[in-house]
């Protein structure tokens, strides 16, 4: 085989949420039969060498015998990941003359099988939503992954299902269609609707009313209450009261799925708000997100949706205390020595815990067996400025017999969701000049803008400013709480009424 001529493929890699372009550059020269990976490859992309071999063998081509050496730039990105196979593939064929085309203006993705096939690839969305950044008209993806970058509009995507496929396409002797999405909403999936639904709990109305509000204004909750109470139900039924997702905040919570692995095959776009429960065991990396290469934890997971933390005191105090930024800026930011990494977390902290170690201090039934100090200690490894941070504290108490024993249904969750959606509309329509969606998210500018107070209630505002000691952000937590209440019963202007059900949800050693 004479000697290739360089060729360049464009392909990309994710860093963080978003992507970066790379080239890959192919160049067979004189000497031992040899391939070489350069540009910071780590062991994923180092593999692709025996990968990409295999492959063009096994689908009938030749592999250059000289040596073949492979640039991935720029060089300072460090690359990872087994995406880089099928852009490196092609750059081989074309460098050998195999294949002759204008690859300018087209993008490639894909892990390669050994016989050549194109398996799922992480990240799709993310590296689609560059080229359409860039101007590139064509998109090369693993069949399996069409439906996922179709999601980004503008860009033409070509499903390839193996090498040998993508080769005939190139030289023009069978042309792959390009995928058509469904432009009426069936190519990504409808949003199943929650297993549980509040008019299955029986009893605790006031925490029902209390999550009501939670999810209008998007707000935090504590639910504090005895072991089988409930809280743990309640917190599962909340995701079938939430409004359903723009298509916009659906976007991102599926390019956070992506980019994690956890994108389900059959639903390329995730419609409903996630709800992430994560085991108090959870490791520091696993909750925040880290490793040698930063990955979205839980915090980003549940993106849009809710974070829902049982047993809230076993949680080691690192872990709760790097909840503080993620809760007021809506990102986390992980450093390493190679640079800093944002991923989004603009989520709803919902949590449960039990008054003491037994869990019955306070119980009217049940006798607590902790002594003072216990119980004490145990309510202190929650710190102030993490409580602080939280909107609505709720009593669960046990539920009585005649209320578990009645035959009669409660409220459904559909009828609430209704009422949330309004509420929620409300707010849209107020923040429409701003990036906001929801009460939770206003800064003091807002609060002072839209959280207007009448007289009545001015004075009940002063009265527990005074005698409950509360801080500047506990003042602006109450007003957007009470907005929120407000819009439910839509009223312009936070009545007394309002304002009084907001302190309600204080914590009680406040009031």
């Amino acid at each position: 085989m004479a000697l290739g001529m360089l060729a360049k493929v464009k392909t990309a890699a994710v860093v963080g949420l978003d992507a970066q372009e790379v080239e890959v550059e192919a160049d067979i020269s004189s000497g031992l039969p040899s391939m070489t990976i350069v540009g910071l490859p780590d062991t994923a992309v180092q593999e692709a060498r025996e990968r990409v071999r295999a492959a063009i063998k096994n689908s009938g081509y030749l592999f250059p015998t000289k040596r073949v050496t492979v640039n991935l730039a720029p060089a300072d990105l460090k690359k990872a990941g087994p995406a880089y196979d099928l852009p490196i593939a092609v750059g081989i064929l074309l460098s050998s003359e195999q294949v002759w085309a204008d690859t300018s203006g087209m993008l490639f993705l894909g892990e390669l099988s050994l016989d050549g096939g194109l398996r799922h690839t992480q990240g799709i969305i993310s590296m689609v939503d560059l080229a359409r950044a860039k101007g590139i008209s064509t998109v090369f993806v693993p069949a399996a992954d069409a439906r996922e970058a179709s999601l980004v509009r503008g860009v033409d995507i070509v499903p390839v299902a193996s090498l040998s496929e993508l080769v005939g396409h190139l030289r023009g002797d069978a042309i792959i269609p390009n995928h058509v999405a469904d432009g009426t909403g069936g190519d990504v999936g409808e949003a199943p609707w929650p297993t549980a639904d509040l008019a299955l709990i029986k009893g605790q109305e006031h925490v029902k009313r209390a999550l009501e509000v939670a999810a209008a204004g998007g707000h935090n909750l504590i639910m504090s209450g005895p072991p089988g109470s409930g809280k743990t139900l309640l917190a599962r039924a909340l995701p079938s009261i939430l409004p359903q997702m723009a298509i916009e905040e659906a976007l991102e919570v599926t390019k956070v799925y992506s980019v994690s692995g956890l994108l389900p095959q059959d639903m390329p776009l995730i419609r409903q708000r996630p709800f992430r429960a994560p085991h108090y065991t959870i490791s520091h990396a696993g909750l925040v997100g880290g490793g040698r290469w930063p990955q979205p934890g839980e915090i980003s997971l549940s993106h849009r949706g809710i974070l829902f933390l049982d047993e809230l005191p076993e949680f080691g105090h690192a872990d709760l205390e790097v909840l503080r930024q993620p809760l007021e800026d809506k990102v986390v930011t992980i450093s390493r020595a190679q640079g800093r990494i944002t991923f989004p977390a603009n989520f709803m902290l919902v949590a449960a815990m039990n008054p003491c170690p037994c869990g019955y201090f306070g119980d009217p039934v049940k006798e607590c067996t902790c002594s003072s100090t216990m119980v004490s200690r145990y309510q202190k490894r929650i710190s102030g400025p993490l409580l602080d941070r939280i909107d609505i504290f709720v009593e669960v108490p046990r539920v009585e017999y005649e209320k578990l024993a009645d035959d009669g249904m409660g409220e459904g969750s559909e009828t609430v969701r209704q009422r949330v959606e309004s509420a929620r509309s409300i707010q849209r329509q107020r923040l429409e000049e701003t990036r906001l969606v929801c009460n939770a998210d206003m800064t003091p500018l807002e609060v002072r803008a839209y959280c207007q107070v009448e007289p009545s209630a001015q004075s009940l505002l002063q009265a527990a400013m005074n005698q409950l000691h509360l801080s500047a952000r506990a003042f602006h937590r109450i007003l957007k709480l009470a907005r929120t209440i407000a819009d439910l019963a839509d009223a312009e202007i936070i009545a007394a009424n309002h304002l009084a059900e907001a302190l309600q949800y204080r914590p009680r050693d406040q009031l």
